[in-house]
């Protein structure tokens, strides 16, 4: 028989203060995705070979991304009685000088520290709290990572995880929890942004002694990593707001969907379930309530239209990601046949906060009807890329450059690219706008999963529509007629604008084939297929033009390495133009 929920919590917390406050140093090393990229495991490597050699008895561990990417490799030292230093872009050259000047002697090292959290200071260290890379967000769903190790199930239950999940079996009826969640705005996080009480509500009323629960981490969209971020850094928030949506809906079983490949969230993720599973967290009569469900990873190939909800449950089902006419929807007919419920990573993971705090709780901070808050991945030409949690009702501005330092050396922005290569690309003026859903999508854009690429003065956006199209046409599954021959003469079209041959008519050609596609697709990979270029045309019209009128690009970039200077031939003006090479696509 499975522990009682408070031997858990208690044992948990006990290894947590002893941790904190024992005698030994705590060493944390971000070890996600970003910090690996970055270095990180050789950092560690180092960091256990120093320690050993001095003799010193520390608690060394592997964290996830504290959302701070730029910062990568980081390393976190506690020690006993000080508060936690976060030493920013660590080498393995620097290891021996900074266990030799902080855990050796008492020299904090303010040159290699990032800031400190927690209580009290350290000499000539600036407090992380009052940065502006962490005051603005407001940490739900990324509440412990960078600070717990995912692998570490007790780690979780130390800072209340599993105890919204204890108070739903407890003294909550699974109408309870869904009228909570309803009550709290909570919206979803996958791009279409619909109302997840109200998503919920369609199986909780379908009747079935089979239901499926399906957790969407797919996330192909490039400049988007919070879902497998969250996956590789907590894991158990997950998890546990995928078995709080199952108790809510009826369902039995749920599938966590993860593009394959990805071997850190996968992983990661495949211990949590069994960790959940030994501690009777999962399974048959969870915590001794007559509520049974069980979970499993799925994984599928590298195929983006696969996070298309009936796609997915192709990809599960051992077939080719294809989407699925509608109806019967999911919630009547789904996996197997069965009723089932689809949910993004980022969705699942507010919920265990929103049944432990309350739904008014969250539904006080936002802004409208976007309530809660947005996980943004911030790239491109940026000082501080990262993951970061920020309520809504921010502007994009103010996330950018106060959060994110701005473009680096004095430059400027020129362009961003929103909500994945199905989402918008805006101007500088769009730096006003708030983020929200709504907001977004009236300035043509979304913000689907969070992804935002700040380009500077030197993108050219001709060229930047057309890699977003190139990828679009790429990954489409074929199986629909307008997105299959609309993409493809969307990318034949800009590459010949991008290669100085574009006629003045294309700009109304592309426009009517974007109408074909968004009328006449099967899912939105074709229905959204045209938001690039739409937007981009609203907003950098001029710049089209310049290609088309002038067979000129403002920014000398489509006279770069996309084309081949061996094709060359006269324009009018006396001028040469270089023949596109895609053979590299």
């Amino acid at each position: 028989m499975a522990e009682p929920f408070e031997t858990l919590q208690g044992s948990a917390q006990a290894r947590w203060t002893a941790l904190e406050s024992g005698g030994k140093p705590w060493i944390r090393v971000g070890a996600a995705i970003c910090g690996r990229a970055a270095g990180s495991t050789e950092v560690l490597a180092a960091l256990r070979d120093e320690l050993q050699r001095r003799g010193i008895d520390a608690n060394l561990h592997e964290v996830g991304c504290l959302g701070l990417c730029f910062a990568e490799p980081l390393v976190d030292i506690k020690r006993p009685g000080r508060p936690r230093l976060l030493y920013k872009n660590v080498t393995p050259a620097m290891v021996p000088e900074l266990v030799e000047a902080y855990l050796v002697g008492d020299d904090p090292r303010a040159d290699l520290a990032l800031g400190s959290l927690g209580e009290g200071t350290a000499p000539g260290v600036p407090r992380l709290e009052e940065a502006d890379v962490w005051k603005y967000q407001t940490r739900i769903a990324t509440r412990n990572c960078g600070l717990i190790d995912p692998g570490e199930i007790q780690d979780y239950i130390a800072q209340g995880g599993y105890a919204a999940l204890a108070k739903a079996l407890t003294s909550m009826t699974p109408q309870e929890v869904l009228e909570e969640v309803t009550r709290s705005g909570l919206r979803g996080r996958g791009g279409a942004a619909f109302p997840t009480g109200t998503k919920w509500s369609f199986l909780a009323r379908t009747p079935g002694d089979v239901k499926y629960v399906l957790v969407n981490a797919e996330e192909g969209d490039p400049g988007a990593f919070n879902d497998k971020g969250l996956l590789e850094s907590d894991p158990h928030t997950v998890v546990e707001g995928t078995i709080l949506a199952g108790y809510a809906t009826g369902a039995t079983y749920g599938h966590i969907f993860i593009r394959h490949g990805h071997d850190g969230p996968i992983l990661r993720t495949m211990h949590a379930i069994e960790e959940a599973r030994e501690a009777g967290l999962l399974g048959e009569g969870i915590l001794g309530s007559d509520f049974s469900f069980d979970m499993e990873v799925a994984l599928t190939g590298e195929s983006y239209v696969s996070g298309e909800e009936t796609a997915l449950m192709e990809a599960i089902e051992g077939k080719r990601a294809m989407p699925r006419a509608r109806p019967p929807f999911p919630a009547q007919v789904g996996l197997w046949g069965k009723p089932s419920n689809i949910n993004n990573v980022k969705t699942l993971a507010y919920v265990p906060e929103i049944i432990s705090r309350g739904s008014d709780w969250f539904a006080s901070i936002g802004y409208e009807r976007s309530k809660g808050t947005a996980i943004t991945c911030l790239t491109g030409n940026i000082a501080r890329p990262g993951m970061y949690e920020v309520p809504f009702g921010m502007t994009i501005g103010q996330v950018i450059n106060d959060v994110a330092g701005g473009v680096p050396d004095g430059g400027s922005i020129k362009v961003l690219q929103t909500g994945g290569p199905l989402g918008g690309v805006l101007g500088p003026d769009s730096l006003s706008i708030v983020l929200d859903f709504e907001s977004m999508a009236a300035a043509g854009a979304i913000l689907g999963s969070g992804g935002i690429i700040v380009g500077d003065q030197r993108v050219c956006v001709v060229d930047l529509v057309r890699n977003l199209i190139a990828f679009c046409q790429f990954e489409s599954c074929g199986k629909c007629f307008p997105c299959r021959l609309g993409t493809t003469h969307l990318l034949d079209t800009l590459e010949r604008i991008a290669g100085m041959q574009g006629q003045p008519e294309d700009l109304a050609l592309m426009e009517s084939m974007g109408q074909s596609l968004t009328l006449g697709s099967l899912c939105g990979h074709g229905q959204l297929g045209f938001n690039p270029v739409s937007s981009a045309i609203r907003y950098f019209g001029e710049e089209f033009r310049a290609h088309i009128e002038e067979h000129r690009c403002p920014t000398g970039r489509c006279y770069g390495p996309f084309f081949k200077p061996s094709r060359t031939r006269p324009l009018a003006s006396g001028s040469w133009y270089a023949q596109p090479d895609y053979a590299h696509r």
